[in-house]
Protein backbone atom coordinates (compact mmCIF):
# COMPACT_ATOMS: atom_id res chain seq x y z
CA UNK A 1 0.00 0.00 0.00
CA UNK A 2 1.69 3.33 -0.71
CA UNK A 3 2.63 5.51 2.00
CA UNK A 4 0.98 8.55 0.55
CA UNK A 5 -2.78 6.64 0.46
CA UNK A 6 -4.82 9.07 3.28
CA UNK A 7 -5.47 5.39 5.44
CA UNK A 8 -2.00 5.27 6.23
CA UNK A 9 -2.44 9.10 7.79
CA UNK A 10 -2.68 9.48 11.47
CA UNK A 11 -4.95 13.01 11.74
CA UNK A 12 -5.87 14.59 15.03
CA UNK A 13 -9.23 16.19 15.47
CA UNK A 14 -10.63 18.69 17.95
CA UNK A 15 -14.26 18.22 16.50
CA UNK A 16 -16.10 19.74 19.17
CA UNK A 17 -16.77 21.28 22.54
CA UNK A 18 -17.38 18.16 25.04
CA UNK A 19 -20.86 19.41 25.57
CA UNK A 20 -23.08 22.17 24.34
CA UNK A 21 -26.19 23.81 25.53
CA UNK A 22 -28.18 25.94 23.29
CA UNK A 23 -31.65 27.49 23.11
CA UNK A 24 -33.49 30.00 25.04
CA UNK A 25 -32.51 29.71 28.72
CA UNK A 26 -29.54 27.83 28.09
CA UNK A 27 -27.61 30.02 30.70
CA UNK A 28 -29.48 29.04 33.47
CA UNK A 29 -29.62 25.51 32.29
CA UNK A 30 -26.07 25.39 32.61
CA UNK A 31 -25.39 26.23 35.69
CA UNK A 32 -24.99 22.48 37.38
CA UNK A 33 -22.53 21.72 34.84
CA UNK A 34 -20.33 24.85 35.54
CA UNK A 35 -20.16 23.98 38.65
CA UNK A 36 -19.09 20.44 38.33
CA UNK A 37 -16.41 21.85 36.12
CA UNK A 38 -15.38 24.06 39.12
CA UNK A 39 -16.15 26.14 42.12
CA UNK A 40 -14.30 29.40 42.01
CA UNK A 41 -14.22 30.68 38.08
CA UNK A 42 -12.33 33.76 36.44
CA UNK A 43 -15.49 35.15 34.11
CA UNK A 44 -13.81 37.19 31.48
CA UNK A 45 -15.44 39.69 29.21
CA UNK A 46 -14.10 43.12 27.57
CA UNK A 47 -16.80 45.39 25.99
CA UNK A 48 -18.41 47.51 28.25
CA UNK A 49 -21.85 47.54 26.56
CA UNK A 50 -21.83 43.81 27.53
CA UNK A 51 -21.20 44.58 31.03
CA UNK A 52 -25.07 44.62 32.67
CA UNK A 53 -24.92 41.25 30.55
CA UNK A 54 -21.82 39.56 32.68
CA UNK A 55 -23.36 40.97 35.82
CA UNK A 56 -26.35 38.88 35.64
CA UNK A 57 -24.05 35.91 34.82
CA UNK A 58 -22.23 36.95 38.04
CA UNK A 59 -25.11 36.90 40.56
CA UNK A 60 -26.53 33.94 38.57
CA UNK A 61 -23.27 31.87 39.33
CA UNK A 62 -23.04 33.45 43.35
CA UNK A 63 -26.56 32.49 44.10
CA UNK A 64 -25.32 28.80 42.57
CA UNK A 65 -22.61 28.74 45.57
CA UNK A 66 -19.44 29.48 43.24
CA UNK A 67 -16.66 31.95 44.16
CA UNK A 68 -16.31 34.38 41.16
CA UNK A 69 -13.75 36.76 39.87
CA UNK A 70 -14.85 39.00 36.94
CA UNK A 71 -12.15 40.52 35.12
CA UNK A 72 -11.72 42.12 31.59
CA UNK A 73 -9.51 42.27 28.63
CA UNK A 74 -7.63 45.45 27.83
CA UNK A 75 -6.83 44.72 24.74
CA UNK A 76 -7.75 42.29 21.71
CA UNK A 77 -6.02 38.37 22.41
CA UNK A 78 -2.75 39.44 23.22
CA UNK A 79 0.02 38.33 24.91
CA UNK A 80 0.40 41.31 27.47
CA UNK A 81 -3.22 40.77 28.12
CA UNK A 82 -2.63 36.87 28.90
CA UNK A 83 0.18 37.22 30.95
CA UNK A 84 -1.75 39.76 33.70
CA UNK A 85 -4.80 37.03 33.26
CA UNK A 86 -2.22 34.26 34.25
CA UNK A 87 -1.62 36.12 37.18
CA UNK A 88 -4.78 37.31 38.23
CA UNK A 89 -5.63 33.48 37.79
CA UNK A 90 -2.63 32.46 40.39
CA UNK A 91 -3.71 35.49 42.90
CA UNK A 92 -7.34 34.48 43.10
CA UNK A 93 -6.66 31.16 42.97
CA UNK A 94 -9.37 30.27 40.39
CA UNK A 95 -9.82 26.77 38.88
CA UNK A 96 -11.48 27.34 35.62
CA UNK A 97 -12.19 30.12 32.81
CA UNK A 98 -15.87 31.25 31.92
CA UNK A 99 -15.27 33.68 28.68
CA UNK A 100 -18.45 35.80 27.77
CA UNK A 101 -18.40 38.28 24.71
CA UNK A 102 -17.54 38.00 21.44
CA UNK A 103 -14.56 36.11 19.50
CA UNK A 104 -11.68 38.28 20.55
CA UNK A 105 -12.91 37.05 24.05
CA UNK A 106 -13.94 33.92 23.62
CA UNK A 107 -10.31 33.23 21.99
CA UNK A 108 -8.69 35.03 25.07
CA UNK A 109 -10.48 32.48 27.34
CA UNK A 110 -9.96 29.03 25.35
CA UNK A 111 -5.89 30.20 25.09
CA UNK A 112 -5.93 31.16 29.23
CA UNK A 113 -7.78 27.81 29.50
CA UNK A 114 -5.37 26.04 27.54
CA UNK A 115 -2.04 27.23 29.18
CA UNK A 116 -3.16 26.32 32.66
CA UNK A 117 -4.95 22.92 31.82
CA UNK A 118 -8.09 24.43 33.52
CA UNK A 119 -12.29 23.76 32.36
CA UNK A 120 -13.26 26.05 29.94
CA UNK A 121 -16.72 27.25 28.96
CA UNK A 122 -17.35 30.00 26.41
CA UNK A 123 -20.56 31.89 26.82
CA UNK A 124 -21.07 33.85 23.01
CA UNK A 125 -22.89 37.38 23.80
CA UNK A 126 -23.24 37.54 19.63
CA UNK A 127 -23.32 35.22 16.78
CA UNK A 128 -20.33 37.28 15.37
CA UNK A 129 -17.90 34.22 14.74
CA UNK A 130 -17.81 30.32 15.82
CA UNK A 131 -14.82 31.34 18.51
CA UNK A 132 -16.78 29.85 21.59
CA UNK A 133 -16.32 26.42 19.24
CA UNK A 134 -13.21 26.04 17.98
CA UNK A 135 -9.57 24.73 19.33
CA UNK A 136 -8.16 27.11 18.04
CA UNK A 137 -7.48 31.13 19.17
CA UNK A 138 -6.16 34.30 17.42
CA UNK A 139 -3.27 36.12 18.61
CA UNK A 140 -2.92 39.78 18.05
CA UNK A 141 -0.80 42.99 19.31
CA UNK A 142 -1.79 45.28 21.57
CA UNK A 143 -2.95 47.51 18.84
CA UNK A 144 -5.08 45.18 17.11
CA UNK A 145 -2.62 43.28 14.40
CA UNK A 146 -2.83 39.78 13.73
CA UNK A 147 0.11 37.49 14.39
CA UNK A 148 -0.91 34.23 13.81
CA UNK A 149 -3.18 31.61 15.19
CA UNK A 150 -2.74 28.88 17.93
CA UNK A 151 -4.13 25.70 17.69
CA UNK A 152 -5.41 24.26 21.28
CA UNK A 153 -5.12 20.43 22.91
CA UNK A 154 -9.10 20.34 23.16
CA UNK A 155 -12.18 22.18 22.18
CA UNK A 156 -13.88 24.07 25.46
CA UNK A 157 -15.45 21.87 27.93
CA UNK A 158 -19.05 23.68 27.76
CA UNK A 159 -20.18 26.01 25.22
CA UNK A 160 -23.45 27.44 26.34
CA UNK A 161 -25.74 29.40 23.33
CA UNK A 162 -28.33 30.96 24.73
CA UNK A 163 -30.51 32.38 22.52
CA UNK A 164 -31.94 34.92 25.04
CA UNK A 165 -28.13 36.36 25.28
CA UNK A 166 -27.53 36.69 21.77
CA UNK A 167 -30.51 38.51 21.02
CA UNK A 168 -29.59 41.09 22.76
CA UNK A 169 -26.53 41.89 20.75
CA UNK A 170 -26.30 44.77 17.99
CA UNK A 171 -27.57 43.59 14.55
CA UNK A 172 -24.11 44.35 13.10
CA UNK A 173 -22.42 41.65 14.82
CA UNK A 174 -24.78 38.96 13.47
CA UNK A 175 -24.14 40.18 9.69
CA UNK A 176 -20.40 40.00 10.62
CA UNK A 177 -20.94 36.72 11.58
CA UNK A 178 -23.17 35.72 8.48
CA UNK A 179 -19.88 36.98 6.39
CA UNK A 180 -17.75 34.78 8.81
CA UNK A 181 -19.72 31.96 8.02
CA UNK A 182 -19.79 32.33 4.96
CA UNK A 183 -16.37 31.96 4.16
CA UNK A 184 -16.38 28.53 4.76
CA UNK A 185 -17.59 27.51 1.42
CA UNK A 186 -15.77 29.79 -0.51
CA UNK A 187 -12.28 29.28 1.58
CA UNK A 188 -12.72 25.10 2.28
CA UNK A 189 -13.69 23.90 -1.07
CA UNK A 190 -10.32 25.61 -2.30
CA UNK A 191 -8.36 24.76 0.66
CA UNK A 192 -9.46 20.82 0.57
CA UNK A 193 -7.91 20.61 -2.70
CA UNK A 194 -8.41 17.26 -4.64
CA UNK A 195 -8.69 15.12 -1.03
CA UNK A 196 -9.91 11.56 -1.04
CA UNK A 197 -9.86 12.04 2.51
CA UNK A 198 -13.71 11.52 3.17
CA UNK A 199 -14.18 12.95 6.26
CA UNK A 200 -12.64 16.52 4.96
CA UNK A 201 -15.02 15.64 1.71
CA UNK A 202 -17.94 15.58 4.06
CA UNK A 203 -16.82 18.72 5.88
CA UNK A 204 -16.87 20.68 2.58
CA UNK A 205 -20.35 19.18 1.48
CA UNK A 206 -21.44 21.09 5.13
CA UNK A 207 -19.88 23.91 4.52
CA UNK A 208 -22.16 24.16 0.80
CA UNK A 209 -24.79 23.39 2.53
CA UNK A 210 -24.18 26.22 5.43
CA UNK A 211 -23.49 28.65 2.77
CA UNK A 212 -27.31 27.62 1.00
CA UNK A 213 -28.83 28.05 3.93
CA UNK A 214 -27.04 31.19 4.64
CA UNK A 215 -28.32 32.47 1.15
CA UNK A 216 -31.36 32.32 1.71
CA UNK A 217 -32.24 32.89 5.48
CA UNK A 218 -29.71 36.07 5.68
CA UNK A 219 -31.86 38.65 5.33
CA UNK A 220 -35.21 36.45 7.06
CA UNK A 221 -32.54 36.80 9.96
CA UNK A 222 -31.74 40.29 10.43
CA UNK A 223 -35.36 41.47 9.63
CA UNK A 224 -36.86 39.34 12.41
CA UNK A 225 -34.76 38.58 15.29
CA UNK A 226 -35.78 36.19 17.09
CA UNK A 227 -37.96 34.46 14.54
CA UNK A 228 -37.11 30.98 13.10
CA UNK A 229 -34.87 32.13 10.18
CA UNK A 230 -32.83 34.09 13.12
CA UNK A 231 -32.72 30.88 15.04
CA UNK A 232 -31.47 28.75 11.89
CA UNK A 233 -29.09 31.52 10.80
CA UNK A 234 -27.39 32.34 14.34
CA UNK A 235 -26.81 28.32 15.03
CA UNK A 236 -25.25 27.78 11.52
CA UNK A 237 -22.57 31.96 12.33
CA UNK A 238 -21.97 30.12 16.10
CA UNK A 239 -22.29 26.34 15.48
CA UNK A 240 -21.90 24.76 12.55
CA UNK A 241 -19.06 26.51 11.26
CA UNK A 242 -17.13 25.63 13.91
CA UNK A 243 -17.78 22.34 13.45
CA UNK A 244 -16.84 22.29 9.46
CA UNK A 245 -13.63 23.30 11.08
CA UNK A 246 -13.54 20.61 13.54
CA UNK A 247 -14.36 17.92 10.94
CA UNK A 248 -12.26 19.22 8.36
CA UNK A 249 -9.60 20.58 10.60
CA UNK A 250 -7.12 22.69 8.46
CA UNK A 251 -7.74 21.58 5.27
CA UNK A 252 -11.18 22.84 5.73
CA UNK A 253 -10.35 26.37 7.23
CA UNK A 254 -8.90 29.71 5.92
CA UNK A 255 -7.57 30.99 2.55
CA UNK A 256 -7.29 34.15 0.78
CA UNK A 257 -10.26 35.58 2.51
CA UNK A 258 -8.80 35.32 5.74
CA UNK A 259 -5.18 36.26 4.66
CA UNK A 260 -7.14 39.64 3.26
CA UNK A 261 -8.48 39.97 6.97
CA UNK A 262 -5.01 39.71 9.14
CA UNK A 263 -3.08 42.25 6.48
CA UNK A 264 -6.32 44.59 6.77
CA UNK A 265 -5.87 44.04 10.79
CA UNK A 266 -2.33 45.58 10.54
CA UNK A 267 -3.79 49.25 9.43
CA UNK A 268 -5.55 51.10 12.79
CA UNK A 269 -8.20 52.91 10.40
CA UNK A 270 -9.63 49.40 9.68
CA UNK A 271 -9.81 47.99 13.57
CA UNK A 272 -13.65 49.64 13.66
CA UNK A 273 -14.50 46.91 11.68
CA UNK A 274 -15.56 43.31 12.90
CA UNK A 275 -13.59 40.48 12.11
CA UNK A 276 -16.76 39.23 10.05
CA UNK A 277 -16.82 42.48 7.86
CA UNK A 278 -13.29 41.80 6.63
CA UNK A 279 -13.72 38.13 5.82
CA UNK A 280 -16.13 39.02 4.07
CA UNK A 281 -14.81 41.44 1.96
CA UNK A 282 -11.97 38.65 1.75
CA UNK A 283 -14.08 36.49 0.01
CA UNK A 284 -14.96 39.07 -2.53
CA UNK A 285 -11.01 39.65 -3.20
CA UNK A 286 -10.47 35.68 -3.23
CA UNK A 287 -13.40 35.72 -5.95
CA UNK A 288 -11.76 37.91 -7.54
CA UNK A 289 -8.44 36.54 -7.29
CA UNK A 290 -9.99 33.29 -8.33
CA UNK A 291 -11.44 34.34 -11.46
CA UNK A 292 -8.55 36.58 -12.83
CA UNK A 293 -5.56 34.50 -12.45
CA UNK A 294 -7.43 31.06 -12.36
CA UNK A 295 -9.62 31.67 -15.07
CA UNK A 296 -12.67 30.70 -12.69
CA UNK A 297 -15.76 31.06 -14.29
CA UNK A 298 -17.77 29.58 -11.43
CA UNK A 299 -16.31 32.59 -8.82
CA UNK A 300 -17.82 34.96 -11.96
CA UNK A 301 -20.63 33.41 -10.87
CA UNK A 302 -20.30 33.36 -7.26
CA UNK A 303 -19.10 37.14 -7.19
CA UNK A 304 -22.31 38.10 -9.24
CA UNK A 305 -24.40 36.05 -6.51
CA UNK A 306 -22.90 37.48 -2.86
CA UNK A 307 -21.93 41.18 -3.77
CA UNK A 308 -25.17 42.21 -3.71
CA UNK A 309 -26.34 40.09 -0.46
CA UNK A 310 -23.03 41.63 1.02
CA UNK A 311 -24.20 45.04 0.37
CA UNK A 312 -28.28 43.89 1.18
CA UNK A 313 -26.77 43.20 4.67
CA UNK A 314 -24.86 46.32 5.35
CA UNK A 315 -21.32 44.88 4.89
CA UNK A 316 -18.63 46.53 3.76
CA UNK A 317 -17.94 45.54 -0.13
CA UNK A 318 -15.22 47.80 -0.78
CA UNK A 319 -12.06 50.32 0.59
CA UNK A 320 -13.77 52.85 1.26
CA UNK A 321 -16.41 50.91 3.11
CA UNK A 322 -13.81 49.62 5.12
CA UNK A 323 -12.91 53.27 6.04
CA UNK A 324 -9.87 52.98 3.61
CA UNK A 325 -10.54 56.05 1.11
CA UNK A 326 -7.43 57.79 2.43
CA UNK A 327 -5.21 54.81 2.66
CA UNK A 328 -1.91 55.38 1.05
CA UNK A 329 -0.87 53.23 -1.52
CA UNK A 330 1.99 52.38 0.68
CA UNK A 331 -0.58 51.18 3.55
CA UNK A 332 -2.23 49.33 0.70
CA UNK A 333 1.14 47.31 0.01
CA UNK A 334 1.57 46.77 3.46
CA UNK A 335 -1.55 44.91 3.44
CA UNK A 336 -0.86 42.63 0.32
CA UNK A 337 2.81 42.24 1.59
CA UNK A 338 1.72 40.77 5.18
CA UNK A 339 -1.26 38.61 2.91
CA UNK A 340 0.86 37.57 1.02
CA UNK A 341 3.73 36.63 3.24
CA UNK A 342 5.75 33.35 3.68
CA UNK A 343 3.42 30.44 5.16
CA UNK A 344 0.44 33.18 4.90
CA UNK A 345 -3.19 30.65 4.24
CA UNK A 346 -2.94 32.99 0.76
CA UNK A 347 -1.26 30.13 -0.92
CA UNK A 348 -3.82 27.44 -0.28
CA UNK A 349 -4.73 29.08 -3.76
CA UNK A 350 -4.17 26.82 -6.24
CA UNK A 351 -1.86 29.37 -8.24
CA UNK A 352 0.35 31.85 -7.00
CA UNK A 353 -0.68 35.71 -6.27
CA UNK A 354 2.10 38.19 -6.11
CA UNK A 355 0.97 41.79 -3.84
CA UNK A 356 1.03 43.72 -7.00
CA UNK A 357 -2.13 41.37 -8.06
CA UNK A 358 -3.91 41.20 -4.56
CA UNK A 359 -3.76 44.72 -4.30
CA UNK A 360 -5.81 44.77 -7.70
CA UNK A 361 -8.01 42.84 -6.57
CA UNK A 362 -8.64 44.58 -3.12
CA UNK A 363 -9.40 47.63 -5.23
CA UNK A 364 -11.40 45.96 -7.40
CA UNK A 365 -13.78 44.36 -5.27
CA UNK A 366 -16.72 45.77 -5.25
CA UNK A 367 -16.59 46.05 -9.23
CA UNK A 368 -19.09 44.01 -11.30
CA UNK A 369 -18.26 40.97 -12.66
CA UNK A 370 -18.45 40.52 -16.59
CA UNK A 371 -19.43 38.08 -18.17
CA UNK A 372 -16.75 36.59 -20.77
CA UNK A 373 -17.51 34.94 -23.92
Amino acid sequence: MSTTDNSCLISHHSIAPARVIRGSGAWLDALPRIRELGFRPLLLGRSPATQPLRDALKANLVSAGLEVTPTCLNHDCCEEDLRRLEAEFTLHRSDSVIAAGGGKVLDAGKLLADRLDLPCITVPLSASTCAGWTALSNLYSPEGAFLGDQALKRCPDLLVFDHDLLRQAPPRTLASGIADALAKWYEASVSSGASHDGLIQQAVQMARVLRDQLLIDSVDAMQSPGGDAWVRVIEACGLTAGLIGGLGGARCRTVAAHAVHNGLTQLQACHGSLHGEKVGFGVLVQLRLEERLGGNRLAEQAHRQLLPLLSQLGLPVSLDDLGLSNASLSELQQVCEFACREGSDLHHLPFSVTPGALLEALVGAAEPSVRRP
